[in-house]
């Protein structure tokens, strides 16, 4: 894991890797997207609104993912001391917030002809905004010392902490009375909905995957390109 630490080792690789997964990024969100608006079928109670689907849920799995992600690098940043692991929370807590307000949107306008409203306070629904919330709060502590290291302990542990809510937006459906519909992918006994929607909701999913990757390398390489900037107007300073 040490071996990554290196900022010059991590860029190269970076720079080797980043080419084929935006290609495949693109790939992946260039079909998942005709499949969902062009070959899947509308639904025959919600109709065409169910192509919401082909972004909301993609969006709702990688703010949760993302999420897990950023709790993960921030035990391994306050256990290891890991040097590239706070860049890397700090990298993709932007992105998660994205992902989670892109989220919340697209509920609501799929929640408006479909259930009457935009929002409602149940377990899932609830749930999400919190997350968002937590994005937030991330990103606040990250930038809310002057000593740079102070922000991303304190980032970090609230990623840990946060991280319960996790299992909370999961399972919230099946704990509690709610509009939202129970997972029709993620079940044990296997998914529910039809191969014809569930092909481009995977490869669509695949897609908003491979381009948080692309964003969470490029992010991670402008703050170490930002760091190394720092250090030479600090040297500069020093020699006169």
């Amino acid at each position: 894991m040490h071996r990554f630490a290196n900022p010059a080792r991590f860029t190269r690789i970076a720079d080797r890797v980043l080419p084929f997964v935006a290609v495949a990024a693109l790939a992946s969100l260039g079909i998942g997207f005709y499949l969902a608006l062009f070959v899947a079928p509308g639904d025959y109670q919600q109709g065409e609104s169910v192509r919401i689907m082909y972004v909301h849920v993609p969006s709702a799995w990688m703010a949760m993912f993302i999420y897990v992600a950023i709790a993960v690098a921030s035990a391994v940043a306050l256990v290891w001391r890991h040097p590239l692991a706070d860049l890397a929370a700090k990298a993709s807590a932007p992105i998660g917030a994205g992902f989670a307000f892109l989220t919340l949107a697209t509920g609501s306008l799929w929640g408006r002809p479909m259930w009457g409203t935009w929002w409602e306070w149940d377990g899932r629904l609830t749930s999400m905004l919190i997350l968002f919330f937590l994005y937030l709060g991330h990103i606040a502590l990250m930038h809310a010392f002057e000593d740079q290291q102070r922000g991303y302990r304190a980032a970090a542990v609230l990623a840990l902490v946060g991280v319960i809510n996790i299992p909370i937006i999961k399972f919230s459906v099946d704990w509690w009375s709610t509009l939202h519909q129970p997972a029709s992918v993620l079940r044990l006994d296997g998914p529910t909905i039809h191969a014809s929607m569930l092909w481009p909701l995977l490869i669509t999913a695949l897609g908003f995957k491979l381009y948080y990757l692309v964003l969470v390398l490029l992010r991670i390489k402008s703050e170490l390109i930002a760091a190394r900037l720092r250090a030479l107007d600090l040297a500069k300073l020093s020699a006169t």
